[in-house]
């Protein structure tokens, strides 16, 4: 038995017997596969390290200590996306700032840059990204992760993802594809709301329809049916922004987070964000007994009034409802979403300010059935040409397998 297998079989031994008896069988992320392998993979490198607090081993250690502990690692410098290093900030414009462990600037791309400079590159020679994802094509660290590439390749710097599962599972691919030359930094590609992937996946889709002339690395993870929600991979979960605070608004947010660029509250601001919805001009049980007649699977709706603290409508009593999902395998979130929205057109057509609607579709047919008063099902058929095409594209850079069972 050679020495990095051995090494391999003791890691994989000490972490099963660290966990519970329920969790023995757990999803090893990339990082988790890297530290088995003794970092060989970035042997002689100089690292920039993009990351955040998400950014944890299988036991909670940050990929920043692993890196700056390892003999075998040349850690040069850190970059951190929308939200921070430590992701608790929730503003337009973060700024630089050092970090503690390792003594090192911290270079924020999500400031005065959104991708990093030739002067943040120099003294690297590799990038690594490291970042949980939730599955919503408008969560911006999967447009981090695009703006990183394209700097990697255009100063020909190798690019190492450390994939990580895609916690709302890998399968179910749901709402329409961004209209091509829309992008922007929260529509980053022409891929569907709810995209199914992982970064790792993501990225090489990236470098493919991009022609990027790029050194990439995916480090993949182990373990992981992509059938599986996070729930199932026995890793803690950490909080990857300020207002995504379980599995369930995860869930939740490829369709309620499509109307928050409207004058409606999404709960941010309050203790359950994405699981409520309402505004001042909004009456609670008539929204409710009106959404919880549609045709929806694994939903129900909850009359309720709150008050924001922050964010939009902040101090004013809203009505609304709670949303509460009964089957997530029967649960569409983007289904549901669009559900949300021709019904707040339908009672609210003077109140409900459509403007910005489309700033997160980013799907101008999708957009004006809504206005048109289109029903859902007349929405979902119009994109499913296009949705079947993406699928049809992501099919080539699918790195794990599924169990046959498409589990939303």
């Amino acid at each position: 038995m050679n020495k990095h297998v051995f090494i391999s079989l003791l890691f994989t031994l000490a972490l099963m017997t660290s966990l519970p008896r329920h969790a023995a069988a757990q999803v090893l992320a990339g990082i988790d596969v890297l530290q088995r392998d003794e970092f060989q993979q970035l042997a002689g490198r100089k690292i920039g390290l993009i990351t955040n607090h998400t950014g944890t081993n299988a036991r909670g250690v940050s990929t920043v200590k692993l890196f700056h502990e390892s003999p075998d690692v040349t850690l040069v410098a850190l970059f951190s996306p929308e939200h921070g290093f430590a992701g608790v900030l929730d503003q337009a414009n973060i700024d630089d700032q050092r970090d503690s462990l390792t003594g090192l600037n911290v270079h924020s791309l999500y400031g005065k840059t959104r991708a990093p400079t030739p002067e943040m590159l120099e003294g690297i020679d590799t990038l690594v990204f490291d970042i949980q994802d939730i599955g919503t094509r408008f969560y911006t660290y999967i447009s981090t992760m695009g703006g990183a590439m394209k700097a990697s390749a255009q100063h020909q710097i190798r690019f190492v993802v450390l994939d990580r599962p895609n916690p709302i599972n890998g399968v179910s691919v749901q709402g329409p594809v961004l209209d091509p030359g829309d992008e922007s930094f929260v529509g980053y590609h022409p891929i569907s709301v709810r995209h199914g992937m992982t970064v790792g996946e993501l990225a090489m889709m990236f470098k493919s329809e991009w022609e990027l002339d790029l050194d990439l690395q995916i480090i993949p993870v182990e373990g992981w049916d992509r059938s599986k929600m996070f729930d199932a991979t026995g890793r803690l979960w950490v909080n990857p922004s300020p207002n995504m605070r379980s599995l369930t608004q995860a869930l939740l947010y490829p369709g309620v987070g499509l109307l928050e660029t409207t004058n409606v509250s999404v709960g941010r601001g309050t203790d359950t964000p994405f699981e409520v919805l309402g505004a001042p001009w909004i009456d609670a049980t008539t929204l409710a007994r009106e959404l919880n007649a549609q045709p929806l699977d694994g939903i129900r709706f909850v009359p309720i009034e709150f008050t924001p603290d922050t964010s939009k409508h902040e101090a004013q009593r809203c009505g609304g409802v709670n949303l509460i999902v009964t089957d997530r395998a029967a649960f569409d979130p983007l289904e549901t979403g669009l559900t949300l929205a021709t019904t707040l057109h339908r009672l609210y057509p003077q109140d409900w300010q459509t403007k910005s609607l489309n700033r997160l579709l980013v799907s101008e047919k999708t957009r004006d059935g809504i206005l048109s008063r289109k029903s859902v099902e007349q929405l979902v058929a119009a994109y499913q040409d296009e949705l079947s095409d993406f699928k049809h594209r992501r099919e080539a850079f699918l790195l794990y397998r599924d169990s046959g069972r498409d589990e939303p």
